[in-house]
């Protein structure tokens, strides 16, 4: 097969992860490489010479290849790139029932856009580029977002870059923050808007908000553990902007209390309970939640027959995961311990390291410790404009369960 890209061959181990649609090649996996360029594209072959796929090149990155196409007809062109941003915009006005006012449009290599992340809130964009090959093509990839989202009359009004993440430096990539430039594009903005999520408001601080500003993911599971909260006494830990909170108040709960230990996140979520008419239903408490469930435990108190779980990820690498399942344990103990027999737990996990196995062990793990029953009512996962790639597990993150507990 004549190609014109450059080549990079895999161990047996490499092409066997992407024959099962593993969509990265990493470094230990490279056998050997003629010609490739950071961020340019190269092809993949096994060491029999097999073709495995089309990717960009990073040799500053641990992951050395980012799949983009496994059709060896494509052409990477802007004709190709379109396609990529009209099928990912398509699919969001597929499964999102009309609901893609606030939703992530573009969810990496789950949209086989390897590397790029885009959030709508309204007519704002907010992205984040992980890898070198789509920063090289950001610019068409942000005039096509343009151009399709406003062929499906939604107006783009500023396109923010988000380049604070972590993983940048693991890309060799600079950091790179602030407004996009562009025509028709608001060049300063103030980095607020407001969303709706599931008929409440929230002002959305996608200039220095975690992330990019707000936690689309949790959209649905909102919903489904605001259904239990009508006449009950709910504790909402590590409430970020209020999300869970809110919704909960606004099903009905008797009252809320949200905990966190940042008092900017209080903040926003206080101004939130405002903008929704529900400054009366909710406390806001600054407070360690590790400390607030020893001391409510110590002092023998049972205020609460409702309490939510929605800690950040208390891993972010295959090496610290004891000590997260320490933690995770540690807290759904105390707050399975808090509970009387028949209240109410939501409890998550955000971190990819933190497997479904592994929470569900923990959690069996706490109830016996807590000499409790778990009578499960719902398992869930994030909201489907993150899609889950089979093959690829590190699109498979979020693990949110709802139980009542016997």
């Amino acid at each position: 097969m004549d190609r014109e890209y450059a080549k990079a061959v895999v161990t047996d181990k490499g092409a066997d992860a992407l024959r099962c649609g593993h969509p990265w090649v990493f470094q230990g996996e490279i056998l050997g490489e003629d010609g490739c360029r950071d961020g340019e594209l190269v092809d993949v072959y096994t060491r029999r010479g097999r073709w495995m796929g089309t990717g960009f090149w990073n040799g500053r990155s641990r992951i050395r290849v980012r799949i983009l196409s496994r059709n060896a007809n494509d052409r990477f062109d802007e004709a190709f790139f379109r396609r990529r941003v009209r099928y990912a915009l398509d699919y969001r006005w597929a499964v999102m029932g009309g609901d893609v006012a606030a939703c992530r449009l573009v969810f990496g290599e789950a949209d086989g856009l390897p590397g790029l992340t885009v959030d709508r809130f309204e007519d704002v964009l907010v992205t984040e580029v992980l890898s070198l090959g789509m920063q090289k093509r950001r610019d068409l990839l942000y005039r096509l977002l343009r151009e399709e989202l406003e062929a499906r009359e939604a107006r783009v009004r500023v396109i923010y870059q988000r380049g604070d993440s972590p993983l940048l430096a693991k890309e060799g990539l600079d950091p790179e923050q602030g407004a996009y430039p562009g025509e028709g594009l608001d060049p300063d903005p103030d980095g607020h808007v407001r969303i709706r999520e599931n008929g409440l408001v929230f002002d959305v601080d996608y200039i220095r908000g975690q992330k990019t500003g707000f936690f689309l993911d949790q959209k649905y599971n909102r919903a489904a553990a605001a259904r239990l909260a009508a006449g009950r006494r709910v504790l909402d830990c590590f409430t970020h902007t209020g999300a869970f909170a809110l919704h909960c108040a606004a099903a009905g709960a008797e009252h809320v209390t949200a905990v966190d230990v940042s008092q900017e996140a209080l903040d926003r979520a206080r101004e939130n309970a405002r903008l929704n008419g529900l400054e009366g239903k909710v406390d806001f408490l600054r407070q360690d939640v590790f400390h607030l469930l020893t001391e409510l435990a110590r002092t023998g108190r049972r205020d609460y027959d409702y309490i939510l779980l929605d800690p950040p990820a208390f891993t972010k690498s295959g090496e610290t995961v004891e000590n997260a399942f320490r933690g995770y344990k540690e807290i759904n103990l105390r707050a399975m311990k808090l509970l009387p027999r028949g209240g109410y737990l939501a409890t998550c996990s955000c971190s990819r390291f933190m497997t479904e196995e592994l929470f569900r062990r923990m959690l069996r793990e706490a109830a016996a410790d807590a000499a409790v029953s778990l009578r499960q009512i719902q398992c869930r996962q994030q909201s489907p404009d993150h899609p889950i790639l089979w093959g690829a597990p590190e699109t498979n993150y979020l693990k949110f369960f709802l139980f009542q507990v016997v």
